[in-house]
């Protein structure tokens, strides 16, 4: 078998996989409502999976990194198969426990934290050094696309057979995951180990040692903390002000348009100096934030929203072939996490800010001042000279690597 064949295998199973996430979105939220669970109860669920995301991330970083990759998915799947078949099973038969709910949300969120770095470990092996960028460009418009699809086809699904066929979907797409990484044949080097927190120092370490990545670290936990305050503030103007339900849906379509957009412009476009062309695309994000406060109209929100997603999802590549290209793979798995994590804590931050900045001073102004820290926020990064010297790794440099 190929690396482009284990491309093509992994890229079915992620596919599937997003899309099941999708309907297990929309079921969750129907059957705790359903199950007169409400607000508080659903808030709940939520916050346990973001606790256990953030208690396993660094140390799914560690494991992606002593381990073959492809175990350490296999596992994390089979994981979230059996929690989600749990909660189908649970709903299915109308015996609703919280405990129980946030338990198995717990324990699905915690086994997720460990597919991710292995994921970011693992695709690398895959391609050629040449074909990375087009190999994560390929990954990001199917994963965009999946975001939009997946929870459209949960909704009707849910709307039409119930909440456990939408939890039963989700299973079958975490076994399709799974069945595709068993598949796969290429191999990680792997040398000895030494303890857990030496480990996570020493990923620390690649980090610190690369100002371009430090500095990309700092500037993206600034950038999802306002990004975190627009993301609230701006379904409050699309349902209050640009039109309700109908409007809101339309913008997000737009979004999943942008990144498709993105995504297809890094497959083609592919500078050398690649980060320091990812940090400026991801400057045109405030025009999507600003279009809500001017013109303030549908119209000019869904273009904002397809400009900025396209330039968001064209950096998410630059920036993820850059580490790919320049951090050892023996650290890949833990560097990811750490990456993973800056940005993991910084958004709900932001989620909690938006309210009380929004009432003492205005949404508008609010979003406005929001969109001036995404910009300078991306800005400050072609200040640091390692970002703007930063340049396209070559085969033998990869290998040196």
């Amino acid at each position: 078998m190929t690396r482009i064949s284990d491309f093509r295998l992994l890229a079915t199973g992620q596919t599937l996989s997003w899309i099941g996430n999708g309907f297990q979105t929309v079921a969750l939220a129907v059957a705790v409502i359903r199950a007169g669970g409400g607000a508080r109860d659903l808030g709940l669920v939520m916050a346990c999976s973001v606790a256990a995301m953030l208690a396993c991330t660094l140390f799914g970083g560690v494991w992606a990194d002593r381990l073959q990759p492809q175990r350490v998915m296999v596992v994390s799947d089979l994981v979230r198969l059996l929690g989600a078949a749990a909660m189908a099973v649970m709903f299915a038969v109308g015996d609703y426990h919280l405990l129980l709910l946030c338990a198995l949300a717990t324990i699905s969120a915690g086994a997720g934290s460990f597919f991710s770095p292995a994921m970011i470990a693992l695709k690398p092996l895959l391609v050629p050094v040449d074909k990375r960028q087009a190999a994560n460009a390929t990954l990001s418009m199917l994963q965009t696309g999946s975001s939009v699809a997946g929870p459209a086809l949960g909704g009707l699904t849910v709307a039409a057979l119930g909440a456990p066929a939408g939890f039963a979907i989700n299973a079958a797409s975490f076994l399709a995951s799974m069945a595709a990484a068993l598949l796969l044949r290429v191999r990680a080097e792997r040398g000895p180990h030494a303890s857990m927190l030496r480990e996570l120092a020493d990923g620390w370490r690649e980090v610190s040692r690369r100002d371009w990545l430090v500095g990309g670290l700092f500037g993206a936990t600034v950038y999802h903390i306002a990004n975190g305050v627009i993301l609230v503030l701006v379904q409050v103007v699309a349902i209050e002000r640009l039109g309700g339900a109908a409007a809101a849906g339309f913008i997000a379509s737009a979004e999943g348009l942008g990144g498709v957009i993105g995504a297809a412009v890094a497959m083609r476009l592919r500078p050398k100096r690649l980060l320091r062309a990812g940090w400026l695309t991801l400057m045109l994000m405030p025009l999507w934030a600003l279009a809500y406060v001017w013109p303030a109209q549908l119209t000019a929100v869904l273009a904002g929203a397809v400009i900025g997603y396209a330039g968001l999802i064209y950096f998410d590549v630059a920036w993820e072939t850059a580490i790919q290209d320049n951090v050892p793979h023996r650290a890949l798995g833990r560097v990811g996490s750490w990456d993973f994590l800056t940005s993991f804590i910084a958004m709900p931050v932001g989620n909690v800010l938006a309210g009380p900045l929004a009432h003492a001073y205005g949404t508008d102004r609010v979003l406005t001042v929001s969109a001036a820290v995404l910009f300078t926020a991306a800005l400050s990064q072609l200040f640091i000279p390692g970002t703007r010297r930063l340049t396209r790794a070559t085969p033998l440099q990869a290998t040196l690597s």
